[in-house]
């Protein structure tokens, strides 16, 4: 029975590392997580998603969308979750002669 690597099947079931298929893939599973810690932590303070809703100025189902996919938000709006969390955010873009942090 061959063995394959997780590379491999990735690779194979989605497509390599710079294609579009995986591109689309990657970035999909990075917002899932990015969800997925956005209620853990809320959950961790002991908010609600209607607490967390009023402490930045949205619906509650605004804030569920949130926590089941961030792939849909506005960077603003995920940057007024974090900061309602008090967790501190790096974003670093990296471009052809260019490199942008910012942190809160």
């Amino acid at each position: 029975m061959k063995t394959y690597t997780l590379d491999e099947v990735q690779d194979n079931l989605i497509g390599k590392i710079g294609t579009p298929d995986r591109d689309r893939f990657e970035y999909e599973l990075q917002m899932d997580l990015i969800g997925k810690a956005i209620k853990l932590t809320r959950q961790e303070r002991k908010l609600t998603q209607e607490d967390l809703g009023k402490l930045i100025g949205v619906q509650k189902a605004q804030i569920s969308r949130i926590e089941s996919n961030a792939s849909n938000v506005t960077i603003d709006t995920l940057m007024r979750v974090f900061g309602a969390l008090q967790a501190h955010v790096k974003l670093q873009i990296e471009l052809p002669h260019l490199k942008i942090s910012v942190g809160q």
